[in-house]
């Protein structure tokens, strides 16, 4: 009898608590979300096939437009790639939002990709693109945790820090 009241009584809480959108969740973290920047060459930003959305490579770009540049282990620290990839991370939604209107139509973070521009005995590519995953697990919950690859390469685009490219499931 008490475990039925008990149930009964979490029920009634949990559903008078309205979720937290997603966009409260980012404003709450201090996390603004940019103007999503062009293509940069013959390729577009986003491409839904079925429930699916593939965004394509976002660089690590602050809102004034500039840049996190050099390779890790040479030029940069695993605290500047992280904070690289946080960036990656915010410019990726900026471009979910404008897709979607509305970043509660994410259903789950299904992949994630993360290009580190490394020097070649860096080794420490997963701590960098942790600041891209840890920002959409903040971001979405359980909904966040993704499949991931993190890999270095020789050079980046204009010598960017990091590149991501992201798939989710949406509504």
């Amino acid at each position: 009898m008490k475990t039925l009241f008990l149930c009964g009584l979490i029920a009634l809480v949990s559903g008078s608590v309205q979720a937290q959108s997603v966009e409260e969740t980012l404003t709450k973290m201090g996390i603004t979300l940019i103007a999503p920047t062009k293509p940069t060459a013959n390729y577009v930003k986003a491409v839904r096939t079925g429930n699916l959305l593939f965004l394509a490579g976002h660089v690590c770009t602050r809102a004034d437009g500039s840049g996190i540049m050099g390779k890790l282990g040479k030029d940069l620290t695993i605290e500047q790639g992280y904070e690289a990839a946080r960036l990656t991370g915010i410019s990726l939604l900026s471009t979910l939002k404008a897709e979607l209107g509305n970043l509660d139509r994410v259903r789950r973070v299904v992949k994630v990709t993360g290009f580190v521009n490394s020097a070649p005995d860096f080794g420490d590519q997963p701590k960098v693109i942790n600041g891209c995953s840890d920002l959409l697990v903040a971001a979405f919950g359980e909904k966040g945790k993704h499949a991931r690859s993190a890999v270095g390469m020789g050079a980046l685009p204009q010598n960017y820090a990091v590149e991501i490219e992201i798939v989710v499931e949406i509504e």
